[in-house]
């Protein structure tokens, strides 16, 4: 687990890639576990602090191993880290008009690093009054994805609570198999990755959907302008997933090669 964090957190880190882009959108109705809401409900954007927080690695043991061990974990959170992803936010937000951002932290009790949060977010919203901004906690913020996940459109939040809410975000869409995203540095060297990363138990058996993985070279595409080639690429899924030519765990049969076969099968068609 460590050597997989040192690849994954040490590209993050050393490529300063400082967006998390995670789009929380379903691709079919059976898909959502929300018994009230269809796929077209389910269709927001998280964007996450990426190399900052909690997971920069700050802190140590004392007495380690002994009955008066101390452990101290440090979350890190700067000026320019939180401008920068909540800037992001916004433009994207603008960009795509998306007219609703919520920003959520824990400055309830976490609160110096909120502190920080709530008054950058709030000088950066006053350059965006075509933007409605809004906060939640991020227990909240958890609680009306679930509720409701219309009232969303996009989100910007910290490392940590990112990473927990894009989870949920998966659950929402179908699962980590289905869930996409892109770490990114705008204007510099970027990386793609399935939200999930590895999963070793499933290796060579089939069984692991690969939609993850085939999504997140359509945001690839996207992020490198071509964006009918990437709206090509998740038409081609969302199909595969309405005609049951998936993996086990979205409701097909398929094995994971097969599933992917079936995607470029309907890419082999597109002008």
């Amino acid at each position: 687990m460590k050597h997989a964090a040192d690849i994954l957190l040490g590209a993050r880190f050393a490529l300063d890639l400082y967006v998390n882009y995670r789009p929380v959108r379903c691709l079919g109705d059976r898909l959502s576990p929300l018994k009230a809401f269809s796929a077209a409900d389910i269709d927001f954007v998280v964007f996450r602090e990426n190399t900052e927080g909690a997971y920069v690695g700050a802190g140590g043991n004392f007495k380690k191993g002994t009955s008066d061990e101390v452990a101290i974990q440090e979350d890190i959170s700067t000026r320019k880290g939180v401008e920068r992803i909540v800037r992001h936010a916004f433009e994207f937000a603008r960009a795509r008009g998306r007219k609703r951002l919520v920003m959520s932290d824990k400055s309830n009790a976490m609160r110096f690093a909120g502190d920080l949060w709530q008054r950058v977010f709030a000088e950066v919203a006053r350059e965006y009054p075509d933007v409605q901004s809004s906060h939640l906690y991020i227990d909240a913020l958890c609680m009306q994805m679930v509720k409701d996940p219309r009232q969303f459109d996009v989100i910007v939040t910290s490392n940590m609570f990112g990473d927990i809410a894009t989870d949920l975000g998966a659950a929402l869409q179908g699962g980590l198999g289905m869930a996409a995203s892109g770490n990114l540095h705008p204007g510099r060297v970027s990386m793609f990755e399935p939200v999930h990363g590895s999963a070793p138990k499933y290796a060579g058996t089939g069984r692991a959907n690969p939609f993850g993985a085939i999504l997140t070279a359509g945001l690839l595409l996207e992020h490198l302008g071509h964006v009918a080639e990437a709206g090509a690429v998740e038409r081609a899924v969302a199909d595969c997933v309405r005609e049951l030519q998936c993996t086990a765990d979205v409701g097909g049969a398929l094995s994971t090669s097969a599933a992917g076969d079936a995607v470029c099968e309907r890419l082999r068609f597109v002008q």
